[in-house]
């Protein structure tokens, strides 16, 4: 069974993974959470495996996996810039919304040459308006540095954007009601109330997309 999508995973990014030919493949999902990508992946592809260290989502992961009869779908709790990837045998290492150096470094490690590692990184644009940038985000420069370092040929850096923009202070406040929580944990939030404020009415979601080719 074939499916085409999933939400909030990148069209683009979906595309760069299909033009491998999922069909034999063995794939590494890193950072799986609840296994968003992983789940999709496996209706495709031979076999997956989701890693994440956190132990509630990858037991969630195992339950929608046996739920959708997903049989070539597995998860291990594990830390994932310390893990060792080569032990999964993966022909493709994948990641979304998770980048790491070491992680890149351990997927050039464990892939053979003409494999390919492809993810979804937050760029440093993302939630730009709290004027703090994530320290798990990357520019393209960054991260082209890091492929080459990991011994990976860059074939794709693309930058996907939304900017959202409000009429008022009281709609900007709306969009990151979600956020709001995590924000004040970090520092974020009265920077961000700090920016509506003083006049500024956006919100940017930014994330980077990656797909680099073992040399």
């Amino acid at each position: 069974m074939i499916c085409r999508g999933a939400p909030g995973i990148s069209p683009r990014f979906l595309s760069l993974l299909r033009a491998e030919g999922l069909g034999d493949t063995h794939v590494l999902d890193v950072g799986c959470g609840w296994g968003r990508l992983s789940l999709l992946l496996a209706r495709e592809a031979r076999r997956v495996v989701g890693l994440d260290r956190d132990a509630a989502q990858i037991a969630e992961a195992r339950r929608r996996a046996a739920a959708a009869g997903l049989a070539n779908a597995e998860f291990h709790e594990a830390d994932v810039d310390r893990e060792d990837y080569g032990r999964f045998a993966p022909d493709l290492v994948t990641s979304h919304l998770f980048a790491s150096d070491a992680m890149v470094e351990r997927a050039g490690a464990a892939l053979a040459a003409g494999r390919c590692l492809a993810l979804v990184a937050f760029h440093v644009d993302q939630w730009r308006e709290t004027g703090r940038v994530s320290r798990f985000a990357y520019d393209e420069t960054r991260m082209a540095a890091l492929l080459a370092r990991a011994g990976f040929e860059a074939e794709t850096l693309e930058v996907e954007r939304e900017e959202q923009r409000f009429a008022s202070v009281e709609e900007g406040l709306a969009a990151a009601v979600g956020l709001q929580d995590r924000w004040k944990a970090d520092g974020r939030w009265h920077r961000y109330i700090a920016f509506l404020e003083a006049g500024g009415r956006t919100l940017t979601r930014s994330h980077l997309i990656v797909k680099g080719r073992r040399r």
